[in-house]
């Protein structure tokens, strides 16, 4: 199943990587206030369904694009052909390809492939999480204030904005630096590697997080909602982490302004 994931990754990313050498004469539509859709996003979401298809016919498939099909499978793919499109549209070179397989609800395989850096996460349950069949591993940080923390910004669930701006003041003064890189699943992919220490956001949706939060737990770190929950799913709060640092973000992020 990953070798699917894999192939299907790599072609969504070949549709990108041509298509962003010409994004002047991309067709762009807006789904809603600040969320955007391209021409791009459409093309490499029917490549990954495609194959996917292809070797398993009877598994149900959610996607960012087209939605959740009609099939009833305990075997869920979970699809976003390029999460980073406002970046990608900008000729911000931070995007990824994002497939991850729920079973009966869980993650299972994943895979973030970012074309940019020709860079391949990869993960299976039990097998552990690797970077172009590297090993990868979390970070070893164990003070908050050696941290480096990514985060998104909230630009769906603006109704929160007071609450995420608290969040961002509690971790600008707990920890050694925040990033905003603009797409969520390779941030996960990044905690994964070790290349930032934790992550959090509000407002996402499952296909921003279904292989990335497989690339954390699989290269030794811990994924909840923003009780630590394993319910980051269906609410679309996340925090990620080594497990040194889990709780202490947990706690920062509570923390009243």
């Amino acid at each position: 199943m990953l070798n699917t994931a894999v192939k299907a990754a790599r072609k969504a990313g070949s549709i990108i990587t041509r298509a962003s050498s010409d994004l002047d004469r991309l067709t762009v539509r807006s789904k809603r206030q600040k969320d955007y859709v391209s021409e791009v996003d459409h093309a490499a979401e029917e490549a990954i369904i495609s194959v996917l298809r292809e070797a398993y016919p009877d598994h149900a498939i959610l996607a960012e694009e087209s939605g959740r099909s009609e099939a009833q499978s305990d075997h869920v793919w979970v699809i976003d052909p390029l999460d980073g499109t406002t970046n990608f549209l900008h000729g911000f070179p931070q995007y990824c390809v994002s497939i991850g397989l729920l079973v009966k609800g869980k993650p299972t395989q994943g895979v973030i492939f970012d074309p940019n850096r020709n860079e391949l996460f990869t993960a299976s349950k039990g097998v552990g999480a690797y970077l172009n069949d590297r090993r990868i591993r979390v970070s070893k940080t164990d003070r908050l204030e050696a941290a480096l923390m990514g985060t998104g910004f909230p630009f769906r669930e603006v109704d929160h904005i007071d609450d995420y701006i608290r969040m961002m003041r509690n971790m600008m003064l707990a920890t050694s630096g925040l990033r905003r890189p603009g797409a969520a699943a390779l941030d996960l992919a990044w905690v994964a590697a070790g290349r930032i220490d934790g992550f959090w956001e509000i407002g996402l949706s499952p296909w921003d997080m279904a292989a990335g939060a497989l690339l954390v737990r699989e290269a030794g770190g811990l994924i909840g909602d923003l009780d630590g929950e394993d319910r980051f799913l269906e609410t679309g709060r996340v925090v990620a982490s080594n497990a040194k640092l889990f709780s202490a973000i947990l706690q920062t992020l509570k923390q009243k302004g």
